[in-house]
């Protein structure tokens, strides 16, 4: 009985480690999968079997989003969805071995990676993380990221806000010449160049073409393969028209319309000094929206600054007119009755003397002197009615000075009007023209 319980004990005490031996977890597939592949794998080789053949790398390059367009500082921010494709000699093996499994994710870090860059890029940008790639059966790899690009740009500003851009992005190995590493594209030139599916068309810019062309760098007696793409972009011009244009052009009208005020009025000229106040405090509000630029002035810039000095002009304009006219009245205004009589009555009356009583217009005929001696009282009436007569002389000539300084200021309003009028005609020939100018060069600029 002893020996049976005692084998029993014996059973017992192996039957668990033995279940726990058979409960152990197969290694998966994909783990021996990979296992495999990397065991004697070497990331700081190329993987060719044969050295003298070049790896070719296939790119395609679609994009995304417009993020920023920086004039001041000459760079450009975009997002794109980028595809890098490539066939690895040593990542090759039989999915009927590995149950049928044709394509697996590998680490970025543990596989061999072309060395590509963009030529142009200036900074890093916020894009995500991606550490795996797809690699199938047959060796070829798949790098499929987005990435935002920040790269160096040479931007045109001048025609804001109808201005058009072309930046170019340069995608090349840094260190393999392209007898090591080939560079071409995964779909047609015209796929590429046409593709604005994945754009989002909201933005201030709109996407025209993303043109691109293979060609290689001769560089230091080596030859390196590169494709540049050119992203030719165009900007929606309506918000800066609705929003800095016709404001100005209303302001500009505004100011035309006041020449209809009067001009001998100081209205005139407390409306356009308004105007020009106006225009200012306009123009610092809009500082903050036209580009920044460190090599030339945007047009609509000088289309501003042209504004100004035309309002500037009219309000001077203004100035001279009313300048004139009042330097016509003031001498008329300033001479009272009595001055004038005090001025003119010598003169005058010397001149009926003189002139037997003759003067303009008039003429008193004297009897002549007949040889006989008056009396005292005859001769008082003579002498009285003589200061009539010299009286009323000097008073018809005073007032045929002011109706010849009446009619002489006259003649100089109507001078200084028709030089008022021939201003505002040359004023406004000129604002036509510049208008007309600008205008044509904007819609040639906009359109396709």
């Amino acid at each position: 009985m002893a020996p049976v319980i005692f084998l029993l004990f014996l059973l017992l005490s192996v039957a668990p480690g033995s279940m726990s031996l058979d409960m152990k977890p197969k290694k998966s597939a994909l783990h021996q999968l990979t296992k495999s592949l990397l065991r004697n794998y070497r990331k700081g080789v190329r993987p060719v079997r044969n050295w003298t053949q070049s790896t070719m790398v296939y790119i395609d390059f679609i994009t995304q989003s417009i993020l920023e367009v920086d004039g001041k500082n000459q760079k450009m921010t975009l997002s794109v969805w980028y595809r890098q494709i490539w066939n690895d000699e040593f990542l090759v093996w039989d999915p009927a071995e590995f149950d049928g499994i044709n394509e697996i994710s590998l680490s970025f870090d543990v596989i061999w990676v072309p060395d590509i860059i963009i030529s142009e890029f200036v900074d890093v940008g916020s894009s995500p993380d991606m550490p795996y790639v797809y690699v199938n059966s047959s060796g070829m790899i798949k790098n499929y990221r987005p990435i935002q690009v920040v790269s160096a740009c040479s931007l045109e500003i001048y025609a804001f806000p109808f201005d058009r851009q072309n930046c170019t992005l340069t995608f090349r190995s840094w260190l393999h010449t392209v007898n090591e590493v080939n560079l071409t594209l995964w779909r047609s030139l015209e796929d590429v160049a046409n593709d604005k599916s994945a754009f989002m068309n909201e933005g201030e810019w709109e996407l025209i073409s993303v043109p691109s062309r293979y060609e290689q760098l001769h560089l230091d007696s080596r030859d390196y393969a590169q494709i540049q793409f050119n992203v030719v972009i165009r900007r929606r011009p309506l918000l800066y028209v609705v929003s800095l244009l016709i404001p100005s052009l209303f302001l500009m009208i505004v100011d035309v319309m006041s020449f209809y005020l009067p001009a001998n009025s100081g209205t005139r000229i407390t409306f356009k000094t308004s105007i020009l106040l106006g225009y200012t405090l306009f123009r610092v509000n809009i500082s903050n929206e036209l580009p920044a630029t460190a090599i030339k002035t945007p047009l609509i810039g000088v289309f501003f600054a042209v504004c100004m000095a035309l309002l500037v002009l009219s309000l001077a304009k203004s100035i001279l007119i009313v300048k004139l006219l009042y330097h016509s009245e003031k001498p008329v205004k300033d001479m009272s009755v009595s001055a004038c009589l005090l001025d003119k009555y010598g003169s005058y009356s010397q001149s009926i003397k003189d002139g037997g009583g003759q003067s303009r217009g008039y003429q008193f005929e004297v009897s002549p002197k007949v040889e006989m001696t008056p009396s005292s009282g005859e001769l008082s009436k003579n002498i009285l009615l003589e200061k009539i007569l010299r009286e009323i002389v000097a008073l018809k000539h005073y007032l045929e000075q002011i109706d010849d300084a009446g009619s002489m200021t006259v003649e100089w309003l109507a001078l200084c009007y028709k030089l008022d009028k021939f201003l505002f005609r040359l004023y406004l020939f000129i604002l036509a023209v510049y208008i007309s100018v600008l205008c044509s060069l904007w819609v040639i600029w906009s359109s396709p």
